[in-house]
């Protein structure tokens, strides 16, 4: 990988970068291609009542279409009926900023009273998640890594279960993915290329990660802000930087800073919110059960987590139960590429890699403890159990990957690093087929 830089490439690393990137960009077209596939494949097909919220976010749409607000007041709106998309009395329970929303009510098709209008809208999903894999291709195809490298490191990002699916579908998420793409190409370009106009890129991906939800906000500006201070650190960011880190920071925040003074709060836990998590607790039986302490919590928590990597409605067979040791064992070739970066970075050793890792590792366990947090907030009050799911650190999906990376670049044993490597490409692949399908 390519090493931290403050100087334009040579001549010679330009055109060996070039042969690199070339060799390896039919490979990256046929990834894209296949995931735009799949995602048209969900889009077509998906129940809109099963899984992701998407009613909820539809009818978000749906109400500023109706209204011609682009900023509604959380109690003011309203349900789609999902067969008729008529609205309904019932209050709608998402307490995101309207940005996105508002972005598909005014590309997309009048929604209510046209249920087959959905579709053009999930097509709108679809390009803002192409746009964001082809970003974090794009970093793959100019990090300088072979052929065998660059799969381990897009296959698990193309795998991802809930990828496709949730591309398919009309969900914020997909804007915050797309941010957070951005944000880690242009900070990872920043690093490696010594260009701080990158760094622009890489704020303007915290602001559409940010305008998406608060955890976009807090993944993508957590990894900016991070590599922002290494680059102040080693003296390779003119202070000048600091104002336009500053002032994006500002406006990626700037929908939480106004709720915090419409509702007292950044994100409002609205009425409808509440009514919508006490049908579910109730639908679902939780309030029968006993409550869990805080570190029965944690270990409950960090078990849902790997099962929802692959999340199904359906009861999992054992084999299936099994498979999630794959995802399990991923995570744990990150949790020591991470370690193995900071070191490193302690011995001044450090690669644009390194530093990526590292600060998409920091900005990934504030949003787990902030998301842990919360969580159990709304455990402890309500019963609720729908809070670990993964794919809220989709924004930062490079990480695991880059650091898988780091982890083979450690590893000398030619026999233990083809074994991780093929680990590393086939495990995804073999998990997304075999791990359980997506209820």
């Amino acid at each position: 990988m390519c090493h931290v830089s403050t100087t334009a490439p040579s001549a010679a690393a330009l055109g060996e970068r070039t042969v690199v990137a070339t060799a390896n960009f039919p490979v990256a077209a046929v990834i894209l291609g296949l995931f735009m596939l799949a995602c048209i494949a969900s889009a077509v097909r998906k129940d809109p009542t099963q899984g992701f919220d998407e009613v909820a976010h539809v009818s978000y749409v749906a109400e500023i279409q109706r209204t011609g607000d682009a900023w509604p007041a959380f109690d003011k709106l309203r349900m789609l009926n999902p067969r008729s998309f008529e609205f309904t009395g019932e209050p709608n329970y998402l307490n995101h900023p309207p940005i996105f929303y508002a972005l598909l009510a005014l590309l997309g098709p009048r929604l209510e009273g046209h249920p087959s209008r959905l579709l053009a809208h999930r097509l709108l999903d679809v390009a803002l998640a192409a746009i964001g894999l082809a970003a974090l291709l794009g970093l793959g195809l100019s990090a300088c890594l072979p052929r065998p490298e660059f799969y381990a490191y897009a296959v698990p990002i193309a795998c991802i279960p809930v990828l496709a699916p949730l591309a398919g579908a009309v969900n914020n998420d997909n804007l915050a993915f797309l941010g957070g793409a951005v944000a880690t190409f242009g900070a990872w370009q920043a690093l490696a290329s010594g260009g701080q106009r990158w760094l622009a890129v890489a704020l303007i991906g915290v602001v559409a990660a940010g305008w998406a939800k608060l955890t976009g906000l807090v993944l993508a500006g957590g990894l900016v802000s991070a590599v922002a201070a290494y680059l102040l650190w080693r003296r390779h960011l003119r202070r000048t930087w600091i104002v336009a880190v500053a002032f994006a920071a500002l406006l990626a925040a700037a929908p939480y800073l106004i709720y915090l003074a419409q509702y007292g709060e950044p994100v409002p836990s609205t009425p409808g919110f509440y009514a919508f998590m006490h049908g579910e607790v109730r639908a679902f039986g939780w309030d029968s059960l006993p409550r869990m302490s805080f570190p029965g919590y944690l270990v409950w928590f960090a078990r849902q987590f790997v099962t929802n990597w692959m999340p199904t409605l359906a009861q999992r067979n054992f084999e299936q139960y099994a498979l999630l040791a794959i995802p399990a064992a991923a995570l744990a070739c990150a949790a020591a590429g991470v370690a193995l970066s900071l070191r490193r970075l302690w011995r001044q050793q450090e690669t644009a890699a390194d530093v990526v890792v590292i600060a998409g590792a920091l900005a990934i366990a504030v949003a787990l403890v902030l998301h842990v947090r919360f969580s159990y907030h709304f455990y402890a009050a309500t019963g609720w159990q729908a809070g670990p799911y993964p794919r809220y650190y989709l924004p930062l999906a490079a990480i695991v990957p880059l650091a898988g990376l780091s982890l083979l670049a450690a590893i000398e044993n030619l026999r233990w690093r083809s074994a991780l490597l093929g680990f590393l490409i086939a495990g995804p692949i073999f998990f997304r087929i075999f791990g359980a399908p997506l209820g």
